[in-house]
């Protein structure tokens, strides 16, 4: 662990798309001190629009550039990288960083498989690196907040945890790069699904919250994968893990939304519910015999907490061990038959500002009545819902 004040140098490698998030933070912490920009891997070179503000007085070094991460790695010393790359790619990015000593911020889902995943994890380690991956909600103030009333019998005991994700993404989406709603591309797992990449968060949000994070804490998944859309992934699909202690977390989404809404995460009690709305750190507690009480929650960037875990030693809000149990769902998803084609029948076309878009009709109340009965797609009827493949890993 360093005690320097010195800006720890980093590279970004994929900074547009997604990526510019990540710049556009590496800029705030920039500002702070924290964190200097030494480098971009990119296909394309980032303009000196795009670069503007990182090469000014507080920023006396241009960043380099360039497509080889091993080479960018070597000429600027970079103690970080922060990796926000096509999914198939991270795993030996990840690598390459940790045999020059550099640390990881690694975007959701961290591997397309649980191979790996463990390779990767596994590779990093015995670098002597360390890798947090981006799931930002885990940084939220309100988990460990919602934790604490559960552990104090705020909602009595638990039944089960939902979550809940309905989100509209036009066709044009699917189009955003050659992987984007693949499973498989040139034959290497993509598996850029609902679940596992867009609503990703919601998967981990709900294993968190119900202490199941880790790969050994599952002890079976069911999944049911659909599409409306011509792609091969799911954009409508739901899963329910069971978990060793006997837990049940479901988890339903959809990419084809009549209305977009929030995603939430809903922890069913005895007594009571907590819902927790994780993209805007928001908790409403409703329970017997008390009026319902709504709070709101900082949250700690995850690029910051990996900069002060480095610098003077704070623990490390998502370090890979932690998405172990993530990463049984994803591989349950990826070994289980392709999704399934709805039929024209279940599906709309819908042209919003010419932006064409799929809308499956009901799937709104679908996806809130899986988060709220814990049940899957054909269990609550739905008409194009198949039984489930279940997955014991």
């Amino acid at each position: 662990m360093s005690t320097t004040k010195k800006p720890l140098p980093v590279v970004l490698a994929g900074a547009r798309g997604h990526g510019r998030q990540h710049l556009a933070n590496i800029a705030r912490l920039q500002k702070e001190g924290l964190v200097r920009l030494a480098g971009v891997c990119e296909l394309r070179p980032l303009s000196p629009d795009e670069l503007a503000g990182f090469d000014g007085p507080a920023a006396p070094l241009t960043p380099r550039q360039g497509q080889d991460l091993d080479a960018l790695l070597d000429s600027t010393g970079a103690r970080i990288v922060v990796v926000c790359t096509p999914i198939q790619t991270h795993t030996d990015l990840a690598l390459t960083a940790a045999r020059h000593g550099a640390h990881l911020l690694l975007e959701k889902p961290p591997a397309p498989s649980y191979e790996e995943f463990r390779r990767m994890a596994d590779g990093v380690a015995r670098a002597g690196a360390v890798c947090q991956v981006g799931f930002q909600s885990l940084g939220s103030h309100a988990l460990p907040a919602v934790r604490a009333l559960i552990e104090d019998g705020a909602i009595g005991e638990v039944r089960g945890v939902g979550a809940a994700g309905a989100w509209v993404r036009g066709e044009a989406y699917f189009r955003r790069s050659p992987w984007a709603g693949r499973r498989r591309l040139d034959g290497v797992d993509v598996v850029d699904g609902a679940l596992t990449n867009p609503l990703a968060h919601a998967v981990s949000t709900a294993l968190a919250l119900d202490g199941s994070t880790r790969a050994e804490e599952v002890a079976g998944v069911e999944t049911e994968l659909f599409r409306a859309n011509d792609i091969e992934s799911d954009d409508t699909s739901c899963v329910r893990v069971t978990t060793s202690r006997g837990g049940r977390v479901t988890v339903a989404a959809t990419l084809c939304a009549e209305v977009a809404s929030e995603p939430y995460v809903v922890v069913h009690g005895s007594s009571g519910r907590i819902t927790f709305w994780y993209k805007q750190d928001r908790v409403l507690v409703q329970r017997s015999g008390h009026g319902p009480h709504e709070t709101v929650h900082g949250r700690t960037d995850l690029l910051e907490n990996l900069v002060r875990h480095l610098t003077r030693g704070d623990a490390l809000l998502v370090p890979t061990d932690v998405c172990g149990a993530f990463m049984r769902v994803v591989e349950a998803v990826r070994t289980a038959p392709d999704p399934v084609r709805l039929p024209p029948s279940a599906w709309r076309h819908a042209d919003e500002g010419n932006a064409p878009r799929r809308v499956v009709p009901g799937v709104d109340a679908l996806v809130a009545a899986g988060a709220e009965s814990l049940r899957l797609y054909s269990e609550l009827g739905a008409p194009w819902a198949l039984p489930t493949e279940v997955t014991t890993p």
